[in-house]
Parts: C-alpha cells; structure tokens; sequence
C-alpha cells in the first residue's frame, strides 16, 4: 500500500478497513545526522461486533497470506562481512548486500549424475527436517565440506545450492575479523534459512594459527628490525580469530541460535585442515570435486552445444580417461567465442586441448623416470 491509501476487505461476511498512515516524530534537538525516518504504520478499522473474529481469526489468516506473497516476491540476497572499524556510526551494519541473481542449477552442474543426485537428497531432508532436529534435540543446521584442484566447481556448487534451497547466502571473509567476538556478532546477525560460506578455509586459518606464531618468534627473536610505514599495522592486530573460536562458531552454544543454516566450507587442499575442523558432526558431509569426467562432460555438452550425443564423444571419452582436467577447463574450451563456431568446431577444439595435456603429461613422467641398470658379475 502506499502512503495515505486506503483498502476494504472483506473476511468471512464482515467487512474491514485498511489504512496506510505516515507520522513524521519531531525533531526536538539540532543534530549532524539527518532527520530520523518517518514512521510507517497500518490501521484496521472494523465493527465492533467482529471484534473476537479479527482476534481469532482474521490477523492470523493476514500474517499467513503476508507471508506467502513475501516468499513469492523475495529476492536472494548476496551478503559480505564488512570491516568492524565501519560497524558503528549512523545506519552502519556488520552486513552488506547485493541481489543474488547466479544463474548456476544442479542441472547445469558438471557432476556424476549418482552424486549430484545424493547432494539433492540431502539438501531436500535438511530443508523439510525441522521436527527431526528438534526431537533428536541437535540444532537446524548443517555442515558441507567442498574440496578439490581448483577450477572443479566449488563455488558454482554453492550457488547452486542456494538457487536450489531458495536461501541467503553469507559470504565470510575471515581474514577481516579482528578475533572471537567479532566473529560471534557476525553470526548473531545472519538470518535463518541462509548458507554461510567461508572459502579457502585453510588459508584463512594459516593467518591466525601456524604463520602467526612464526612471524611472533621472529619478531621475540629481533629477526626483523624493518620500521613499520606510516598507518600499518601488526597482522596480529587484525585478525585473532583462533580455531577454537571457529569451532564454537559450527557448532558451540552460538551455533543454535536461528535455524535452518547451512555452513559451507571450500579448500583446495583437505589435507591441510585440522581434524577437529572438519570431523562428523561439524562438517556432516564432505564433497568431493575433481577433475572432468566422461559423465560431468555430457552435462557440459548439452548446456554449452545443446547435443547429446556426438561422435566425437568416444574419441572425447577415452581421451578422459587419461588426462586430467578440470570443468572449468573444459566449460571455456566448449564456450562459444564467435559467430563462425559451431558445435564440431568445439568439440574438435576440446579434442586438440585434451591431446596436448596428454602429452604434457607424458613429457613430465619422462622427466621424473629414473633409469635403473643391473650389473652382473
């Protein structure tokens, strides 16, 4: 409704009046700050002897129908964590945001068929399992560890499974939070039905665990004698989020405040994370991404060249099943870049790319062999 209009409905044979009303409050006080906001309000009007049928009934079935047109007409919000020297101030917030408008779907998604339709599984029982998790008494939420080579999808996995769940999504730069607190207020202020990603979650944690205690003993040491420019500031004084922060963050006292989470963490090397990080119960279920096979392939083609199949596929195929690359690699070997290609003209162009990592890689294994002679006597 717009300001000052007015609407009449009508529910169960009475009839009741809305009204879109705007009040100024006064300014009682010169200030820098500009003038607070208008306060914006509604007022029903009905007879009073439908009075106990708009308490009992009437409010409720607006709120229901509130809700509903929200879900219809919402948008998907991107939101990134900005830096706590800009959390105060007038209408500062920890947050900011941008339309979420990713085109990625599980359907575009370069997988195996079998796992993609697990993950699909999965996100379905998490998203209808309210009850469950109030009766086995664990808090509404859930942990995904992504890891693989670079190029294999991450990412598009996540906006995929926003795009599939119809949430938020909360992308945490940890390496901007000074310590635990900050990553506390950071948490209290998500919504529900929202996924929290933090990416590259190994190389965030090496800036408060290993490499900062090194660069501590240098300096205990007098290692570095460099003056510091004008304005810098020690890398301990940025950040000093600890690991058991992290993990009262998944799945502490804090972790059940809200609902309906997901907690998504991405890495290029899984190795490289500590155990307590990643274990059941915080990460509750790892995906593995790697490099392109056959199957993540025909999903490519048909989205890329809109053919299924081809025969260049067996060529293709057993061209896969030696060399390594990754769906990303192939996405840009498979996209269109002029006017004169067409779908063979791609197809022969992946073919040629897939022939020369062969041969890379054969060269590298050439490199890398050692020569063995047997002496006999």
């Amino acid at each position: 409704m717009d300001e000052h209009e007015e609407v009449t409905d009508e529910f169960e044979g009475a009839k009741l009046w809305w009204a879109s009303v705007s009040r100024s409050p006064p300014s009682q006080s010169i200030s820098w700050y500009p003038p607070p906001d208008s306060r914006r309000y509604y007022r029903l009007t009905f007879h009073r002897r439908h009075r106990e049928l708009v308490v009992g009934s009437y409010l409720a079935h607006v709120l229901r129908e509130g809700r509903e047109v929200g879900l219809q007409k919402r948008q998907r919000k991107l939101y990134t964590n900005n830096p706590s020297d800009n959390w105060y101030g007038y209408k500062r917030t920890v947050w900011s945001h941008i339309v979420f408008e990713h085109p990625s779907t599980f359907d575009t998604l370069a997988m195996d068929p079998g796992k993609k339709r697990e993950l699909m599984d999965d996100l379905i029982a998490f998203r209808n399992g309210k009850e469950y998790y109030a009766k086995i008494g664990k808090a509404w939420k859930r942990g995904y560890l992504l890891y693989g080579p670079p190029g294999t999808g991450k990412s598009t996995m996540i906006a995929a499974i926003a795009n599939f769940l119809d949430y938020d999504v909360y992308d945490l730069e940890l390496t901007s939070v000074k310590n635990n607190s900050e990553l506390r207020k950071l948490f209290i202020e998500t919504t529900s039905k929202s996924i929290i990603v933090i990416e590259d979650i190994d190389c965030s944690l090496d800036l408060t665990g290993k490499r900062m205690r090194t660069k501590t003993k240098k300096e205990d040491e007098g290692g570095d004698d460099k003056p510091k420019l004008p304005g810098e500031k020690e890398d301990k004084e940025k950040s000093k989020v600890t690991l058991s922060g992290l993990l009262n963050f998944i799945d502490g006292l804090w972790s059940a405040c809200g609902g309906e989470r997901l907690i998504i963490f991405t890495t290029n090397h899984v190795e490289k994370l500590d155990p307590a990080l990643i274990r059941r119960g915080r990460m509750d279920k790892h995906v593995e991404l790697s490099y392109c096979n056959f199957e993540a392939f025909m999903v490519l083609a048909n989205s890329y060249l809109g053919i299924d199949p081809h025969p260049l596929f067996d060529t293709i195929k057993g061209l896969m099943e030696e060399v390594k690359m990754t769906p990303a690699d192939v996405a840009e070997t498979l996209m269109h870049k002029s006017a004169k290609d067409d779908a063979v003209s791609r197809l022969e162009d992946l073919i040629q790319a897939l022939e020369m990592a062969r041969g890379a890689t054969a060269k590298v294994d050439e490199g890398s062999g050692v020569d063995e002679t047997v002496e006999s006597e």
